[in-house]
């Protein structure tokens, strides 16, 4: 048990298959949002886009950024990407705030109030835009504060504050308009 919370209800919320089938929950689109923050990050931290900027924010050039396993370096990328669309999931989709109700009732009363509420309600707000615009709230009121207190520190200015928390606005409304409208 964390923090009062007892992780066998999430698993069995989550191993019980109809607990998502009327909420049409793909979870492949998780596999597939994890790859924007790869995709976004190319452009965006090109150097004819804002690759120099953020180069010259924490003192760097092309030469010194060289080297590293690059194999590794994505691969991790990838894995925190993919938590963190697995994250993102239930700030875009507004349903799952209501299934978590229910975690760890298995009553057929429960079973039949949560079907009839996901039939009836299972896809409302699920679009891109709606999704988009969740990420990028998620984007200001998370990533923001977590980039500016560490810049705070480590003493980097305004510019290097802004390349960050604008590529995490874009891609975190990327991936919440594709997972709340794919998943």
């Amino acid at each position: 048990m964390l923090v009062g919370f007892d992780f066998s209800h999430l698993v069995f919320y989550l191993a019980n298959s109809s607990n998502f089938n009327h909420m049409h929950i793909h979870s492949y689109v998780l596999f597939i949002a994890a790859l924007v923050p790869l995709l976004v990050g190319f452009v965006w931290y090109n150097p004819k886009v804002f690759g120099n900027a953020w180069m010259k924010s924490i003192g760097a050039t092309p030469e010194s950024l060289q080297g590293g396993n690059m194999a590794l370096i994505l691969g991790l990328c990838y894995l925190f990407a993919l938590m963190l669309a697995a994250s993102l999931m239930p700030i875009v989709i507004h349903q799952f705030a209501f299934g978590s109700v229910f975690q760890g009732d298995e009553s057929t009363e429960s079973a039949a109030y949560m079907k009839n509420f996901y039939e009836t309600y299972g896809t409302r707000f699920r679009t891109f835009k709606h999704g988009a615009l969740h990420g990028t709230i998620s984007a200001l009121f998370i990533a923001l504060p977590l980039i500016g207190t560490n810049a705070l520190f480590e003493r980097k200015g305004f510019k290097y504050i802004a390349i960050h928390v604008g590529y995490w606005v874009v891609t975190l409304a990327l991936m919440g308009g594709v997972i709340c409208q794919f998943s």
